[in-house]
C-alpha cells in the first residue's frame, strides 16, 4: 500500500509557534513543519531518482 501523499489538508489549530494540520485524504494529524519536511524530502528522492536514470 502506498503511502498518502497528504494533498489536502486543513488547519487544526494554531500556537505561538506551531501549527497543527489534518490531513483531509487519510486523516493523519501533524505539525505543519513535519509537511513541510515531507515535500522537501520528496523532491529530493525525486531529484536523485532522475540523477540515476
Amino acid at each position: 500500500m502506498e503511502s498518502c501523499k497528504h494533498p489536502r489538508v486543513r488547519v487544526l489549530t494554531r500556537e505561538e509557534d506551531a501549527e497543527f494540520v489534518e490531513c483531509l485524504e487519510c486523516g493523519e494529524v501533524f505539525d505543519s513543519h513535519e509537511f513541510t519536511d515531507m515535500a522537501i524530502e520528496e523532491k529530493s528522492l525525486k531529484n536523485a531518482e532522475q540523477s540515476d536514470e
